[in-house]
């Protein structure tokens, strides 16, 4: 896949170039160091991925997308927390990456990443998959498939053979495994804090010793996945 990389920090170019380096299916044809020069770069030329960074002088990375007719795929490169909720209302981004970038995170953002030729033969095929990037859900309840908007999941909980889904408006008991929902939620929202939990980060209330309020729900947060959950927070 053909990739540019838009930051304003040099550093920063460095060290996404050195992890796109790694993977073998990437290739690198631009880097810049502001988002103008990147929009010259892509009104000539096709590229099927963007690592953009948010804060960047005078023309922010959503102006930035805002300024393209055809964005490419973007995954978000930013050291600001804040940003992942309007982030979610673009469907060219496919993942929210938070500085400093670790390996293994930044390469399961790429997987997420389709090149430009398989998404339009996906396309002309008339493909309904969900993907990464989307807005919602479907599940099949009673024959029927119901709609539900990943921003307004509060949690996901485990129970045997079926998982229960609790959103602002109400519960849905579904037979599917947890894993298998997890692989279809947008990594920027939400984060597994338990074996049997899965909850969107920004409905938490507040933290106490090992558990999350959420609504009225008190969540426990396994010892192997709290460091996680500190690190994607915006901590005072």
């Amino acid at each position: 896949m053909r990739c540019i990389i838009v930051d304003d920090e040099a550093a920063a170019r460095a060290i996404v170039a050195y992890l796109c380096e790694q993977i073998p299916d990437l290739e690198i044809v631009g880097e810049f160091s502001n988002a103008i020069q990147a929009i010259k770069f892509l009104n000539k030329n096709e590229v099927d991925l963007a690592f953009l960074d948010i804060h960047m002088p005078d023309f922010t990375g959503f102006d930035f997308i805002e300024s393209l007719p055809d964005p490419p795929q973007i995954i978000l490169t930013t050291s600001d927390r804040n940003f992942a909720i309007e982030a979610f209302s673009y469907d060219c981004i496919i993942d929210y990456l938070v500085k400093p970038l670790e390996k293994e995170r930044f390469e399961k953002a790429v997987r997420k990443a389709t090149p430009k030729s398989e998404s339009s033969a996906s396309s002309a095929s008339g493909s309904d998959s969900q993907s990464d990037s989307g807005k919602e859900l479907y599940v099949n309840i009673d024959r029927r498939l119901i709609k539900i908007e990943f921003e307004k999941i509060r949690i996901i909980e485990a129970k045997g053979d079926y998982i229960l889904i609790k959103t602002d408006d109400k519960n849905f008991t579904v037979h599917s495994t947890l894993k298998k929902i997890e692989e279809k939620l947008p990594d920027y929202l939400f984060l597994k804090i338990h074996r049997s939990y899965v909850i969107n980060i920004t409905k938490i209330i507040d933290i106490e010793d090992n558990s999350v309020l959420i609504d009225r729900d008190v969540i426990p947060i396994s010892r192997a996945n709290r460091p996680e959950l500190m690190k994607r927070l915006n901590l005072l």
